[in-house]
């Protein structure tokens, strides 16, 4: 026995959060008939990084329980992932979890509940997950109003994949719906749309291990495996069928996620490059929003330039290939996708600063737009509308939800939210506050590329794409901790801050003095100086072809986020 069943991912223990959705058969003996029914089950994340777990789920499924914690209420992710099971056509069961807490306020939470979805309030059913109360009654209404899978049994077997995981010694782990026909042990099946050929090796159902079984029916969700170890080869979304009675139409799969935020990254180890290329491929197969591609720095060598739905599926990303394939990763400074118009007309994308080109063949730059749905109590919004505004937000919008709580909608960049704007609005809320966002197109912006100088060599690596109005801000900042960072050299070292040509903020890395007048003890004073001017002569021929060597920890000190910019 152990507190959360299906957070399995130690990550998930840690944190205390949902990261993948996890599916589950259960068998339940109904108290209204006393008729025993199979439930799948699937847990999903509530993180707005990880709207497209819930999107994938939602798909496979018929019914969703809304589970809304009683103390703290309705959050902004709560509406999101409301609307996208309205949109799905889910039959919805609101319920309130945690009411044998001493700080519930079920009557209150229950009014929120019921304004978003339409409900009365008396029909929210209070339940503890922890004690066990009310959930009975839960089960029962989900049974009386959730319509069963309407799957054709005699139909040619249909299956999609709605989420896979690499075994390294079985190799592609399939999660699969199946919607038409039975899928046996031991049948030959094909993927419709990668076209891949195979055998089944092994068939069940989560219990919530994976249990073996001889068949799946329509309408049942399991695991399929296949022992093919390219794990391009099953993607989530194709449709499976039979090789010698293949269905006609694929299922309708998933739209291709888009990923918003990237950033580089590099093995701290060079040697470990391929090795964090077969890890990116394996923990693509389980997180499908994540993308990848190869990308070479002057500073850094060899890595991968990698594309999230946000920060915190970054971190976790960042994390599980540490933990889970032992690597030591170097990441850069977090960026967006910016859309750039040359003078000649040419429209390009950028995914990161050093693509930019030449600010004389710049004629536009587009940058993403977020519409954020901020749900906070009342007595914090002045906090909130002045961090908005430091964003360069535009305010779109403010209701009340009850006398107590209310939503506001700004209109903000992307690229400003991408930093430590989540930390910000926690700590200036004290954790109150909860936040919901959507993509809402590119809108032009003057921005600027801030190169960062050492000794007059740029730093690819460091550079960033910023608005003009923060550029001398950030680039000060910037020359600060890599002054404290990078250790002294023999010869003073200016750290420079730059847009194209012009010089924003200096700050100096003064020289250390090596002492090469420690042997002369005593003596003439003239001797020390002879010494002092050969030292002296020497440093400047350094300079004049010192390089310097910046270390790991100047990468990481510039990566600090925490710091308010």
């Amino acid at each position: 026995m152990r507190a959360q069943v299906l957070d399995s991912m130690e990550l998930e223990r840690e944190r205390g959060i949902t990261i993948k959705a996890q599916a589950v058969r259960v068998f339940y003996t109904s108290q209204r008939d006393g008729e025993t029914y199979q439930l799948h089950l699937i847990d999903t994340p509530g993180h707005v990084d990880f709207t497209y777990e819930v999107s994938r789920s939602l798909a496979a499924c018929e019914g969703a329980l809304l589970v809304v914690d009683a103390s703290q209420g309705v959050e902004a992710q709560t509406v999101a992932n409301t609307y996208l099971a309205i949109d799905a056509g889910l039959e919805l069961i609101p319920c309130l979890n945690k009411v044998d807490l001493p700080g519930a306020e079920p009557e209150r939470v229950a009014g929120e509940v019921s304004d978003l979805i339409g409900e009365p309030a008396d029909s929210v059913r209070r339940i503890s997950a922890k004690t066990g109360e009310g959930v009975s009654a839960v089960l029962d209404e989900l049974i009386a109003r959730v319509p069963p899978p309407a799957g054709d049994p005699a139909a040619p077997p249909r299956a999609l994949i709605f989420d896979s995981e690499f075994d390294q010694y079985r190799g592609v782990v399939a999660y699969i719906r199946v919607v038409d026909g039975t899928f046996t042990k031991g049948d030959a099946i094909v993927a419709m749309q990668a076209g891949t050929a195979a055998e089944i090796d092994d068939i069940g159902f989560f219990t919530p291990q994976m249990t073996s079984a001889r068949q799946l029916r329509p309408g049942e969700v399991g695991f399929l495996i296949t022992g093919i170890k390219d794990v391009t080869k099953l993607r989530v979304g194709d449709t499976l069928t039979l090789k010698d009675r293949q269905a006609s139409e694929p299922l309708p799969g998933y739209r291709e996620v888009k990923p918003m935020v990237f950033c580089g990254m590099f093995p701290i180890n060079s040697e470990d490059y391929q090795n964090l290329r077969e890890a990116l491929e394996k923990l693509t197969l389980n997180d499908a929003a994540l993308s990848w591609e190869p990308e070479t720095s002057d500073a850094l060598g060899f890595g991968f330039r990698c594309g999230f739905l946000g920060l915190l599926h970054m971190d976790i990303v960042r994390e599980r290939l540490e933990r889970e394939y032992d690597l030591e990763l170097l990441q850069t400074m977090p960026s967006v996708e910016y859309e750039v118009t040359r003078t000649d007309g040419e429209v390009i994308p950028v995914h990161s600063p050093n693509d930019m080109p030449d600010p004389s063949k710049v004629s536009a730059v587009r940058e993403p737009y977020i519409r954020a749905s901020i749900l906070t109590p009342k007595e914090y919004v002045g906090q909130i509308m002045e961090l908005c505004q430091e964003r360069r937000g535009d305010h779109a919008g403010m209701h009340y939800l009850s006398a107590e709580r209310l939503q506001i909608t700004y209109d903000l960049p992307l690229a400003e939210i991408v930093l430590d704007f989540f930390d910000q609005l926690k700590s200036r809320t004290r954790g109150y506050a909860s936040l919901d966002y959507d993509l809402i197109g590119l809108r032009e912006s003057d921005l600027v590329k801030l190169d960062i100088l050492l000794a007059g060599d740029p730093v690819d690596a460091l550079s960033m794409l910023v608005h003009r109005s923060k550029a001398a801000d950030f680039g000060r900042m910037m020359a600060e901790k890599l002054r404290a960072r990078i250790p002294r050299q023999q010869y003073d070292v200016p750290v420079q801050a730059a847009i194209g040509s012009r010089i924003v903020a200096r700050e100096t890395i003064k020289a250390y003095r090596k002492d090469v007048t420690a042997k002369c003890y005593g003596g003439d004073i003239t001797r020390k100086r002879k010494l002092l001017e050969e030292q002296k002569r020497g440093k400047k021929r350094m300079k004049q072809v010192g390089r310097i060597e910046v270390p790991q920890e100047a990468f990481l000190a510039v990566l600090e986020l925490s710091e308010k910019g």
